[in-house]
C-alpha cells in the first residue's frame, strides 16, 4: 500500500486542490478521477480523508466542553434514529429493495441516513451490492479473510479506488435527481445537521443555563455519536465475518453475532442475511430480535411503507436441515 505524499499522477498541489474540492462535491471531478479506477494500486489519501480523522480528533474536546443530560440524551436518540435509517434504509432499502415505500418517505430516510456521515445512498449501496457479490473473494473491498481485521472495518474507506461512487451497479437509484443531489453533495445534511446541534445547544444556554449544555458541546456529542454510530456499523463488515455461529451454509464467512445485533438494531444477524438476502428482517426466528424490522413493520402499520419481503418458511425451515457446527 501506499500512502499519499509523492509527486504522481500530475502536480501534487493541484491534487491536493482536487481532493479539497471533493470534500464538498464528489461529481464531476471523482468521475473523471483515474486514481479511482479499480485496475490503480491501493493507497490511503490522507488529504481526502482529513475531515474523517478530524472527526475522530474532535471528540476528544470533550474533556474541555464537558458533558450534559441534555447533550447526552441528543447522542444517543441521534444514534438510534440514524442507525435506524442506515439499516432500514441505506441497507434493506437502497442496497436491497426489501420493501417499498413512496418517493418522499425515500428521500427523507436518505436525508436521514446522509446525516450519519456515511457518504450518499448510491455511493453507499453500490458498495454493498458489490461486498454480496463478492463476499470474501479477491473482489471483496472489505473482508477481514483478505486484507485483514483493520481493513475490513475501516481501512477500505480510505483507500482512493473506493471513494467514486459505482452508478453502474445501482441504475435503479440513479434516476432520483434528488437522491443523486445527496450523493453528490454527501457533506451537506452532516454540515446542516452540526450547525443545527451548535443553534441547539446555544438556544438552551440561552434560555436555561441551569441546563449545563452549550453549542460546542452539542456538537461534540454529536460527534460522538456519529463516530459510535461509524464504527458500530463497520463491526458488521469486519466482526460479523470472524465471531459468531454460522447456521446456514454460505460460501463466505458471514455469521449471527447477537451482541452486534444490539449495537446495529439487528444487522448482527448477518449469516441469516447472506442466506437470504431479499428479506425485509434479519432476524429470522422469534427470538433473534431485529429492531429495524420492528420499526420497519411501525412503518407499515402507518403507511409509510409497505411489501415487507418475508422470510419464507422453508428457508427457516432449511436451518434446522443444517449441520451443526
Amino acid at each position: 500500500m501506499q500512502i499519499e505524499g509523492v509527486r504522481e499522477d500530475g502536480n501534487l498541489l493541484a491534487r491536493l486542490g482536487r481532493n479539497f474540492l471533493r470534500w464538498f462535491d464528489t461529481g464531476p471531478l471523482e468521475a473523471r478521477d483515474p486514481a479511482s479506477d479499480a485496475e490503480v494500486e491501493d493507497r490511503v489519501e490522507w488529504s481526502r480523508i482529513l475531515p474523517f480523522v478530524g472527526m475522530h480528533l474532535t471528540c476528544l474536546t470533550v474533556v474541555w466542553v464537558g458533558w450534559s443530560p441534555v447533550a447526552v440524551l441528543v447522542a444517543v436518540l441521534a444514534y438510534f434514529v440514524r442507525m435506524f435509517a442506515i439499516t432500514g434504509f441505506y441497507h434493506r432499502y437502497f442496497s436491497h429493495r426489501a420493501f417499498k415505500t413512496s418517493r418522499p418517505m425515500q428521500f427523507v430516510f436518505a436525508v436521514m441516513g446522509a446525516s450519519a456521515v456515511q457518504r450518499g445512498p448510491l455511493w453507499w449501496a453500490a458498495h454493498h451490492r458489490h461486498h454480496h457479490q463478492h463476499s470474501d473473494d479477491e473482489q471483496d473491498i472489505h473482508s477481514p479473510m483478505r486484507n485483514g481485521f483493520w481493513w475490513a472495518h475501516v481501512g477500505w474507506i480510505t483507500d482512493r479506488r473506493n471513494f467514486k461512487t459505482r452508478v453502474e451497479r445501482v441504475p435503479d437509484l440513479t434516476r432520483y435527481p434528488e437522491l443523486c443531489f445527496l450523493d453528490r453533495f454527501d457533506m451537506l445534511v452532516p454540515a446542516l445537521l452540526f450547525l443545527s446541534l451548535f443553534g441547539l445547544g446555544a438556544l438552551l444556554n440561552a434560555m436555561n443555563p441551569s441546563l449545563g449544555t452549550s453549542g460546542f458541546q452539542m456538537v461534540v456529542w454529536g460527534l460522538i455519536s456519529t463516530i459510535v454510530l461509524g464504527h458500530a456499523t463497520f463491526t458488521i463488515n469486519s466482526l460479523s465475518h470472524l465471531f459468531g455461529s454460522r447456521p446456514y451454509e454460505t460460501t463466505d464467512t458471514s455469521r449471527n453475532n447477537p451482541w452486534l445485533a444490539i449495537l446495529t438494531l439487528g444487522e448482527g444477524w448477518h449469516n441469516n442475511h447472506h442466506y437470504y438476502q431479499p428479506s425485509a428482517r434479519n432476524g429470522f426466528l422469534w427470538w433473534e430480535y431485529d429492531l429495524t424490522y420492528y420499526g420497519l413493520v411501525v412503518l407499515k402499520t402507518l403507511g409509510l411503507v409497505w411489501d415487507l419481503n418475508p422470510v419464507p418458511a422453508t428457508i427457516v425451515q432449511r436451518r434446522w436441515k443444517m449441520p451443526k457446527r
